[in-house]
């Protein structure tokens, strides 16, 4: 499984994740940062399409949105 989307599809996924699950972007930041410590992005992923019952589409749209931003807080 890829966790790279085109950059087109990755910001109409992240547009879509408030709509699509009734949760905000950084609610979903907060379940990422409070889950389980996983070494590897697919790994984080798998988790959070199961825990939470998401497509894995838009698991893989929040790691990625959340890894971005964690590493633009970083410098």
């Amino acid at each position: 499984m890829s966790l790279n989307h085109s950059p087109e599809t990755h910001s109409k996924l992240i547009a879509r994740i408030p709509q699509v699950t009734g949760r905000d972007i950084p609610e979903w930041f907060t379940a990422i940062e409070n889950g389980p410590s996983f070494s590897r992005c697919e790994e984080r992923c798998s988790w959070l399409a199961e825990e939470h019952n998401l497509s894995h589409g838009y698991a893989a749209a929040l790691v990625r949105e959340h890894e971005r931003t964690r590493r633009a807080r970083h410098y």
